[in-house]
């Protein structure tokens, strides 16, 4: 049974780079010897020899300036909109993953504590958790003509590792670093991992929802042949999980997306901009991206609402999702703005996927439509009936003067202002 998978999709990393254990040296052999030696009593504790450091082949990325265009998904999502209100100040997101890469111009002082389960390195030597992190909360560098940014660039993050390759086999690693996670105050988690369901996993999962930690996974990705199997992802199908699929530039379902694992709601996922070493990397594909996105909406509203439960930012972002269009897409995009700004009843619950209600939503009333042939008829109607009163109380004055002169012109005395010469 394996112990998680980092949710890539098909061709999503492309990525060579291993994590390499340094040998370690050879026991020395015994001095020979035909009694045995008493070893002097030292005069303090020997210290214990250094285990080798791993070695760590951090993958590479490109220069900002091979980002031509602003990335398709922070177009699509706009969540600039909802800067003007919150960009995540306050909010401590820990990115449950293969480590984060802390070097890179956009992450850098973001990271606030490391923990590795793995007990190698903190570093990411893999790419995948970077990536995770500069789409929650790449610092806002357009100012150096970076196109690329997060969508909570205030946010502070926790780097929680918990794998160092795209897979592992032991299924302790992932609870220990959601536990950890947990532990430090994240309000928001997020694990771009599909794992099996293993009781440590329950423990851990439910242990976080106790101390008030929203929890964001992804919904997993299948093959072309598994999109009609019944399948579950951990723990994107727990209770209290906010699961994420994957969408494409069309706004459809990517075709490695889950269908059959529960899903709440869909962000981009495909052909997607993110951080990379001290580069960039495009082309990524994976609920493992979609997944972000969200976390990053989710530390918005925590931002802006802080009083709110994690159940109730999850309701919140789902009622303010666009709609779901097909199966596996859940409520349907999420939408950065609304889930910010919209007048909710704190207590309101979405409906099922799919129906849009807005479940005690506060309806903003829109101003009637101007009826403007109405109004032209009712302005000239009452325009005439001004005209015809002045004419009569016209008439009513130089009729009567009229008659008493005989209809004759009447003349006037024009007053002469020269001086008179007595």
């Amino acid at each position: 049974m394996r112990g998680g998978r980092l949710a890539a999709g098909t061709g999503g990393l492309a990525l060579t780079s291993v994590l390499v254990f340094a040998p370690t040296a050879a026991a020395a052999p015994a001095a020979p010897g035909d009694r045995p030696v008493a070893a002097p009593t030292p005069s303090k504790k020997p210290e214990k020899p250094a285990k080798p450091k791993p070695e760590c082949n951090k993958p590479a990325g490109q220069p900002a300036s091979a980002i031509t265009v602003e990335p398709w998904a922070q177009r699509r999502l706009d969540f600039e909109q909802a800067w003007p209100i919150t960009r995540g100040k306050g909010v401590t997101v820990a990115v449950v993953d293969s480590g984060v890469d802390t070097g890179h111009p956009q992450l850098k002082s973001k990271v606030a504590a490391d923990f590795d389960a793995t007990k190698t390195v903190a570093d990411d030597c893999l790419g995948h958790g970077t990536q995770v992190a500069g789409i929650i909360a790449a610092s806002d560098l357009r100012s150096q003509d970076v196109p690329f940014v997060g969508v909570a660039p205030q946010a502070t993050l926790l780097n929680a590792k918990w794998s160092s390759g795209e897979s592992t086999n032991d299924s302790t690693l992932l609870p220990k670093a959601i536990s950890w996670a947990a532990g430090k105050g994240a309000k928001v988690i997020n694990v771009s991992a599909d794992a099996p369901d293993t009781p440590a996993l329950r423990e851990a999962v439910k242990k976080a929802q106790k101390s008030d930690a929203l929890i964001v996974a992804s919904a997993g990705n299948v093959t072309e042949n598994q999109r009609g199997e019944e399948s579950a992802s951990y723990p994107a199908s727990y209770k209290g999980v906010l699961s994420v699929a994957a969408v494409d530039e069309a706004g459809t379902i990517a075709n490695f997306s889950n269908l059959k694992t529960r899903v709440d709601v869909s962000a981009p996922g495909q052909n997607v901009v993110s951080t990379l070493g001290d580069g960039y990397v495009g082309g990524l594909q994976g609920t493992s991206f979609g997944a972000p996105y969200a976390s990053g909406v989710a530390a918005l509203v925590r931002a802006r609402h802080p009083k709110l439960t994690y159940q109730q930012v999850i309701n919140r972002i789902l009622i303010t999702a666009e709609g779901g269009n097909g199966q596996g897409s859940g409520h349907g995009m999420i939408s950065p703005l609304q889930a910010v700004s919209a007048l909710i009843d704190p207590n309101a619950k979405p409906g099922a996927a799919g129906d849009r209600p807005m479940g005690g939503a506060v309806p903003i009333a829109k101003p009637e439509p101007v009826d403007h042939r109405t109004r032209d008829m009712g302005l000239a109607v009452a325009g005439g009936g001004l005209a015809l009163a002045m004419l009569v109380a016209f008439g009513g004055a130089i009729i009567p003067l009229g008659r008493k002169r005989g209809w004759k012109p009447g003349r006037a005395a024009v007053p002469n202002d020269e001086p008179r010469n007595d």
